[in-house]
């Protein structure tokens, strides 16, 4: 387990650092938030309060996070596969899954900017009110969404080992989580039976742990519990499902590029 933990740790701080200078990832942490933002407001500006507004804020912000996530993600892999280091890490004497959480979690980290930038864009920008009426609440809600995007990214990374072309599997994940999550479109306006599989996606209730901390609506405790309880589930369904694609690809031959 100290491997472990350390293996992670350490991966996710070479990550980090790593993914923070690649210009496209920069591009995507800092400019995808305003135009994310940008939308939201001028979507949203007819509500009749500023809660409204300060929701969208959040929920643009969170699907910049999610984008680097799952974009970075697949290119990540995709870019390993390229230069025929995939076959290494998977052949290495540390467990393969252990490559790979490391990384998810650096790219969710790094997403943090994501919020910080669409925040500051709309408060500075469109004059949006975005007070926290529970900040160390806020603060705390921040973590579990992180986790839970990282441990969502994790369980995605295993189509992203198995085919080849790992960057379009990544941008296939980022609209549906978009939705199931009501980072921007609230889930009560969709269709009934989309509200059952929402409980499932933990970034749901990262969400609302972030919007009732920031509003004060209610306690956001509750819905922090079942984002790391989800994360969990995500961190042992990612293993299964890694190890049975990580047999397809090996068995097929995919795990080059050629």
């Amino acid at each position: 387990m100290r491997r472990a933990l350390r293996a992670v740790v350490l991966g996710g701080a070479l990550h980090f650092k790593q993914e923070s200078r690649n210009p496209f990832f920069l591009w995507i942490v800092i400019c995808t938030p305003l135009v994310y933002a940008t939308m939201a407001y001028f979507l949203f500006r007819g509500g009749q309060d500023d809660a409204t507004l300060v929701t969208a804020s959040l929920g643009s912000a969170l699907m910049g996070i999610w984008s680097l996530t799952t974009t970075a993600a697949a290119s990540t892999l995709g870019r390993q596969r390229r230069v025929g280091i995939l076959e290494l890490l998977v052949a290495a004497p540390t467990p393969f899954w252990l490559t790979i959480v490391p990384i998810t979690l650096a790219l969710a980290a790094l997403g943090v900017y994501s919020l910080a930038t669409g925040l500051i864009y709309v408060t500075v920008l469109f004059g949006v009110p975005v007070t926290i009426a529970n900040p160390f609440a806020f603060c705390v809600s921040v973590l579990p969404m992180i986790l839970s995007m990282g441990m969502l990214g994790f369980l995605f990374c295993a189509a992203f080992v198995r085919f080849r072309s790992s960057w379009m599997v990544g941008n296939l994940f980022e609209f549906p989580v978009w939705t199931l999550s009501g980072m921007l479109i609230p889930i009560a306006v969709l269709p009934v039976w989309v509200e059952p599989i929402s409980w499932f996606v933990a970034p749901t209730w990262g969400m609302s742990a972030l919007r009732e901390a920031a509003l004060g609506n209610a306690s956001p405790w509750d819905d922090i519990g079942m984002c790391i309880a989800l994360s969990v589930v995500y961190a042992a369904a990612g293993g299964a499902l890694l190890r049975v694609f990580l047999r397809s690809a090996l068995r097929r031959g995919t795990l080059a590029l050629s």
